[in-house]
């Protein structure tokens, strides 16, 4: 109990005691021994309340030393909680760059394989149809042919010719080559070089009697060795024509040619 609240008793004690005294109800004696009394009992309600107020104290003390301590702990979670949520803060930053990262990654990975795909369909072997034969060829192979069949078309026969010879020298045994040695026969034809254009024919029937161009190629090949004076040699192949292939328009022209060779 705070000390405050036990003066006022005391108080009323004291001026009980002295009323009484002043009555006469003790005599001096007993009165003497009321007032050592009272004051042992002032004495005990003083050291009490003293000794509450030191309790009171110490347990203020305690609490304040609880609240100290707990004040510490609250700032100590509060500084955890802070770094937590700095390391939050920069694995949510880092997953947001691995994410990132990631989506570049795949699309850097879709563009190669795009790419791959691209190259590799360029590379892919093409199905070509030439000359009633249907057959694989790769993309290269057909774009030197072709274009070497473009430039005949132009009337460049050195051109036509050297392009040939360079797309037999790198691609042999071709599925266009038996059709590259008719029309390197032809462009020699178209240049005059009958000698070669010859040779040329003669090698393309030799190797493809059975092509759908080979009554014509011994048609050319008559008329460059009419070219070279040698019409013996030319009737000879007149001759062959029309027993090899009857049927052929080229076996058609080449008696109306028979006629007109001396």
């Amino acid at each position: 109990m705070p000390v405050a609240m036990f003066r006022p008793a005391m108080a009323a004690l004291l001026a009980g005691s002295l009323g009484l005294a002043h009555a006469g109800i003790f005599d001096d004696e007993e009165a003497r021994k009321a007032i050592v009394d009272l004051r042992n009992r002032v004495a005990a309600v003083d050291e009490g309340l003293k000794a509450r107020a030191a309790e009171a104290s110490t347990a203020n003390a305690q609490v304040l030393e609880q609240l100290s301590a707990l004040k510490r702990s609250l700032l100590e979670l509060n500084n955890q909680l802070e770094v937590t949520r700095g390391e939050i803060a920069k694995l949510r930053g880092s997953n947001e760059q691995l994410t990132r990262d990631l989506a570049d990654l795949q699309r850097k990975q879709k563009d190669i394989g795009q790419a791959t795909d691209e190259r590799l369909r360029k590379l892919e072997p093409v199905k070509v149809t030439l000359d009633g034969k249907e057959f694989l060829v790769e993309q290269d192979e057909r774009r030197s042919y072709e274009e070497a069949i473009a430039v005949i078309r132009t009337g460049d026969f050195d051109k036509a010719v050297a392009l040939l010879g360079a797309f037999q020298r790198r691609y042999i045994g071709s599925s266009y080559t038996d059709s590259s040695r008719f029309w390197l026969g032809n462009a020699l034809y178209g240049k005059r070089d009958y000698k070669e254009a010859i040779n040329a024919f003669r090698l393309f029937v030799t190797g493809a009697a059975d092509h759908p161009r080979a009554p014509e190629a011994l048609l050319a090949l008559a008329n460059s060795q009419a070219e070279m004076k040698d019409a013996k040699a030319a009737r000879k192949t007149l001759d062959e024509l029309q027993k090899a292939y009857p049927q052929s328009e080229a076996a058609a022209a080449a008696k109306e040619r028979l006629a007109t060779l001396k």
